[in-house]
């Protein structure tokens, strides 16, 4: 399984891979690029099923995606990185982080959960999409991304997003909701050694790995008031205002 990347940034620079969250591309990521790019070697690709990598016929595990990152690494000839994942992304990281611990140098955990609080509820999206499209599921998607306020003021952005989702191959979006359903890595979390820091909005309505779960002595964790679920946005773009990736401070606290 080959995944389509991007590299950014000084080829002798620290590497910092960005994994997206479900349903968006490597175009997520483009508010923090012209900064993380100054200081680092930036990494970021579509997942499996998403935007330009192939779509494998499902069933996907995280352990799936996790080994595409891995060859990802591999092939870029990168034996250890930093690592930023939101929503999927961090459980992608969380997975990396417990079972190729000598790939993962600081973890950035987004919006995340090691655990889904409904798993009833990825089945049900994914049979929708099955049926009727990414389309079908794009308005209440992007509804739980930003805060009613903010997309008011940013009609242009909710439109990119919308379509970013609904662009998405249906097969690969359905099968990564069934990587989620079965998810459990909170057997895991204490295997992270990783120095971590936890990010989540204060009004996020959907799963938290910073409301519950392991907090191990090298995590720090940070939440935004009035913010929902895509910090990766504002960061120089005014989406959600988390500064943290403009200057990390990924450090042992």
């Amino acid at each position: 399984m080959t995944l389509y990347s991007i590299v950014d940034g000084p080829p002798d620079a620290p590497v910092l891979v960005l994994a997206n969250s479900l349903g968006t591309t490597v175009d997520m990521w483009e508010p923090q690029l012209p900064a993380l790019a100054e200081r680092y070697r930036v990494v970021r690709f579509d997942t499996r099923g998403h935007g330009r990598s192939a779509v494998p016929p499902g069933p996907y595990t995280i352990g799936d995606l996790g080994s595409d990152v891995l060859a990802l690494l591999d092939g870029l000839g990168v034996a250890r990185a930093h690592f930023c994942g939101l929503s999927l992304g961090g459980m992608v990281g969380m997975w990396l982080a417990a079972h190729a611990p000598e790939r993962i140098d600081r973890l950035v955990l987004c919006c995340t959960s090691a655990r889904p609080d409904a798993p009833e509820s990825w089945a049900h999206r994914a049979a929708t999409v099955r049926a009727e499209g990414t389309g079908a599921i794009a308005d209440l998607v992007v509804s739980r991304w930003l805060t009613p306020e903010y997309a008011s003021r940013q009609p242009g952005l909710v439109a990119r997003l919308r379509a970013m989702l609904a662009a998405t191959p249906t097969e690969g979006y359905a099968s990564c909701c069934g990587a989620i359903e079965t998810l459990d890595l909170t057997s895991a979390l204490p295997r992270i050694g990783a120095p971590t820091l936890v990010l989540h909005g204060a009004d996020d309505p959907a799963i938290l790995l910073a409301r519950r779960g392991h907090r191990g002595g090298g995590t720090r964790r940070a939440a935004r008031a009035g913010a929902r679920r895509r910090p990766s946005g504002q960061c120089g773009a005014g989406r959600r205002g988390y500064r943290a990736y403009r200057r990390p401070s990924w450090r042992n606290a």
